[in-house]
């Protein structure tokens, strides 16, 4: 079917109390997998690139999103394309060409005031694209190899009444919002501070998202979606699926050279965790155990 936004996804989640999950892809592999996983599931999707991604791929972004692009128009459910961590304005400038309807503008690592400003641009030049553009307010650590914050650090959390005036006056349409996660968990044992997510929801009029989700047990996502998470980020739980399984097999099999074969184990591995995710974000859909 044709892709989706990203706006729209979002919207029909918050406006049914539910989240919709987006998973950051980094090969075809990738791809495929995602949107696998979400017609196995039965669940719309949202495939995220990110800025990572691209300089993984020599800086080239139009490779790997015109392979999401063909890939998502023939899914079976609606998919949407996101670009994410965007750091560069170059790279953001590239995504209404490319196939994306989103993009998250990373400015969360200047001061407050340096955010906002270039955040604002940013959704200013977005919008009038039309894009729909996520912004991130407090720091959810753990990006580019650096170490996590401290839970209690100043600007380690995301305070209502400052993330009000900046969604105010930065126009965005969604807030990635700091409650506890980081990025790039390999395992799940994050706590998520429901008391401060409460306070969020109430505060702002704009969907809130949780980034690094992959290090979030299935009770903790299932509260945050509650509580009013309406868009939950995935990248390393995809990968740790994929390099287990292609580990195993390799032990199995020491004189395999096929890359066809071990990538097939990895992509299904991967599928598997996409269609578990969604069904614990949403437990009345079809397909997964409700298991991540």
């Amino acid at each position: 079917m044709p892709l989706t936004t990203t706006g729209d996804l979002v919207a029909r989640s918050a406006a049914a109390r539910g989240a919709v999950g987006a998973f950051n892809v980094i090969t075809l592999e990738h791809v495929e997998a995602v949107i696998s996983g979400a017609e196995l599931a039965d669940r719309p999707v949202v495939l995220q690139v990110s800025e990572n991604a691209v300089a993984f791929r020599y800086g080239r972004l139009l490779p790997l999103a015109r392979a999401a692009v063909a890939a998502a128009e023939r899914a079976a459910v609606p998919v949407a394309l996101h670009l994410d961590h965007v750091v560069s304005d170059r790279l953001l400038r590239q995504a209404p060409d490319a196939g994306f309807s989103s993009v998250m503008y990373d400015a969360s690592r200047l001061p407050y005031g340096e955010n906002l400003a270039a955040t604002r641009a940013a959704a200013d030049w977005a919008h009038a694209q039309g894009l729909w553009v996520e912004a991130e307010l407090g720091q959810v650590g753990g990006k580019h190899g650096a170490p996590a914050l401290d839970a209690h650090a100043p600007g380690a959390r995301t305070d209502p009444r400052e993330a009000r005036a900046f969604v105010a006056d930065s126009g965005v349409d969604a807030l990635a919002v700091a409650v506890g996660t980081t990025h790039a968990m390999t395992e799940r044992t994050a706590a998520l501070d429901h008391a401060l997510l409460k306070s969020l929801a109430a505060a702002l009029d704009v969907p809130l998202v949780l980034h690094g989700s992959s290090g979030v047990p299935d009770a903790e996502l299932t509260a945050a979606v509650a509580g009013g998470i309406s868009k939950v980020n995935v990248g390393t739980a995809l990968n740790a699926a994929m390099t287990a399984a292609i580990r195993e097999y390799l032990a199995a099999h020491p004189r395999a050279v096929d890359s066809r074969t071990y990538l097939a184990v990895g992509r299904e591995a991967m599928v598997r965790t996409v269609a578990a995710i969604l069904g614990v974000l949403d437990p009345g859909a079809s397909g997964g155990d409700g298991t991540a």
